[in-house]
């Protein structure tokens, strides 16, 4: 085997994706190689084992002609195909689809018309005017890219990752340190388990007598790429995979559980936790807590916290934004909503729109998940771009719903809905005498997210306004790392969403965590419930987008009673209706 590295593979799959988008293949073709991609990053066995055993195309979305690319990529160290594309290129063009304005067809226009192929060439060509004189560009547009490649190179900058394109492979070296000889506890650190939804690194601590084989376990892994030290307390590496740095800390036992927290931060959550050691005598390090030359015996992270006077915090409040007043009058939350709560999944699409999987797929899905119930919100009429249902598809799908329903027996229930776009003028896309008949409708803006504060707060303020509406779906519109939030005035949507009994969505779709944490919070200050959504467009998604939806929802301080879904079928339904 010349290449036996799974995320190379993903890589390579991906990139044969967006540039066959580029050449103006058709979705379907581009979106089998995104599916593979995916299927083959959530693989529990060795890539080269697997095409050793010509076991590819058994897996649901890998057909033979993508097994043969994949196979071709572990035994040679090269896919013809992939090359082939590239040499028609720039070799930077793909940057160019970091920047949130432009997607394959402009990106194409651009390379053949203005010969652009990076990022400092596209702003050039956009300061001179060249781009506003391309057909379906104008002097909007050209203004809009240029926003997008300081968002694109701020990004870049910053080094920063989306949390769920990083928690797999975090995960992944976590068990692999785990299984180190010697290891007596392992776990992760930093932002990865604060669950921040961007991180710059992976941080893991372990505790063994002997650090040396847990370090080994860490730096001959497979998808290293470098070793950037290697001590006698911590190793550092970089990956293959992104340029992800993991640092590793082995320390004694009885270190380990001041080490974690240490090493799970925040930063401003210490030097608060520090100050607060200082007044009563105390030291607090990764080496121990110690009173004078005494060091006290921690066993676990909450003994730090009940030393001081103090509840003890979870890993996801440990920011400074309340967590030490709450606290120190044990008023912190202690039934902040977990995975296990959650009884139904709310917001998934289907083979009737733009998803990836047929009704049936999605619902069999759902029931090897455990779940009660699942809403079934397809996009409307308005958005084209991704196959929306007007009224008599909406019907017929309905008819299979019903079908369906009947051939599971209760199992698990799917709910008839939609998701609705909120138009320009906060009009939803259709009228209220298909609305009405819906058990779930879910809103969300899709398009011109470049209107002004004042007029997508007005957007969304009328959109409340209609009785029919019952989840205000990824509120913001924001695209981690590639799309700034919408402008609008966030408390007083909010205010208008208590008021008028409107749930809001907490969207576990990796690119959006939408609404974030902070804004979870001040949603539940006004007594706003939420829904913890995966936004799902295929199997893959309803399993992985919901950890994320209920993390983000828990960094918010949500409670199990402030998610809609941890209610059973009949009271989510009624809980629904009551606006």
């Amino acid at each position: 085997m010349v290449l036996n590295d799974k995320t190379a593979v993903v890589k390579a799959l991906r990139d044969l994706s967006l540039y066959l988008q580029l050449q103006g293949e058709n979705s379907f073709k581009t979106r089998a190689y995104d599916i593979a991609a995916e299927r083959i990053a959530g693989l529990a066995e060795d890539i080269g084992e697997l095409v050793a055993s010509g076991g590819l195309t058994a897996l649901p979305g890998i057909g033979a002609s993508i097994a043969a690319k994949i196979t071709e990529l572990v035994t040679t160290g090269a896919m013809g195909t992939l090359d082939e594309l590239k040499a028609k290129y720039p070799p930077k063009v793909l940057e160019l689809l970091d920047v949130p304005e432009l997607g394959p067809k402009k990106v194409k226009a651009l390379v053949e018309q203005l010969q652009v192929g990076t990022l400092d060439q596209l702003e050039a060509a956009c300061r001179d005017g060249r781009v506003r004189a391309l057909k379906g560009f104008g002097e909007k547009t050209e203004g809009k890219i240029l926003e997008g490649i300081a968002l694109a190179r701020r990004s870049k900058a910053g080094g920063r990752k989306r949390l769920a394109d990083v928690l797999p492979t975090a995960e992944a070296l976590l068990q692999v340190v785990q299984a180190a000889p010697g290891v007596q506890r392992a776990a992760l650190g930093g932002s990865v388990r604060r669950r921040r939804e961007t991180v710059a690194d992976v941080d893991l601590i372990a505790s063994a007598k002997d650090a040396a084989p847990v370090f080994k376990a860490l730096t001959s892994h497979p998808q290293v790429a470098q070793v950037i030290a290697d001590g006698t307390s911590k190793a550092s590496v970089r990956l293959k995979d992104g340029d992800l740095q993991v640092d590793l800390r082995v320390l004694p036992d009885e270190d380990f559980a001041t080490a974690l927290h240490h090493f799970t931060g925040s930063k401003a959550h210490h030097i608060r936790l520090r100050g607060l050691a200082q007044d009563q005598g105390l030291k607090i390090s990764e080496w121990g807590v110690h009173r004078g030359d005494e060091k006290l015996p921690i066993r676990e992270e909450a003994e730090i916290y009940e030393l001081l006077g103090l509840q003890p915090v979870p890993p996801e409040l440990r920011e400074d934004t309340g967590e030490f007043e709450a606290a120190a009058k044990r008023a912190l939350p202690t039934d902040l909503v977990a995975l296990g709560d959650i009884k139904g999944n709310v917001h998934a699409h289907s083979t009737w729109s733009d998803g990836q999987h047929t009704l049936e797929q999605m619902a069999a899905a759902g029931l090897m998940l455990g779940l009660e119930y699942l809403t079934v919100t397809e996009h409307s009429e308005t958005a084209g771009y991704a196959n929306g249902l007007d009224a008599d598809r909406l019907k017929r799908q309905a008819d299979e719903i019903d079908a369906l329903n009947e051939k599971m027996q209760g199992r698990l229930v799917l709910l008839k809905g939609i998701e609705t776009d909120i138009l320009e003028d906060g009009s939803l896309d259709y009228p209220d005498s298909v609305l009405e008949k819906l058990d779930v409708v879910i809103g969300s803006i899709h398009t011109r997210h470049s209107q002004d504060e004042a007029a997508m707060t007005r957007r969304v303020l009328n959109a409340m306004e209609n009785p029919h509406l019952m989840i205000w779906g990824h509120p913001t519109g924001r695209l981690l790392l590639k799309r700034d939030p919408a402008p609008m005035r966030i408390e007083v949507l909010l205010d208008k969403a208590a008021e008028k009994g409107i749930a809001v969505e907490v969207n576990g779709g990796p690119e959006r965590l939408d609404l974030k944490a902070d804004h979870v919070r001040l949603a539940l200050e006004r007594g706003v419930k939420l829904t913890a959504s995966t936004d799902a467009h295929s199997v893959g998604e309803l399993e992985r987008n919901l950890p994320l939806a209920v993390f983000t929802a828990r960094k918010g301080w949500a409670r199990r009673g402030d998610v809609l879904n941890t209610l059973s079928l009949g009271d989510f339904r009624k809980a629904l209706r009551r606006r």
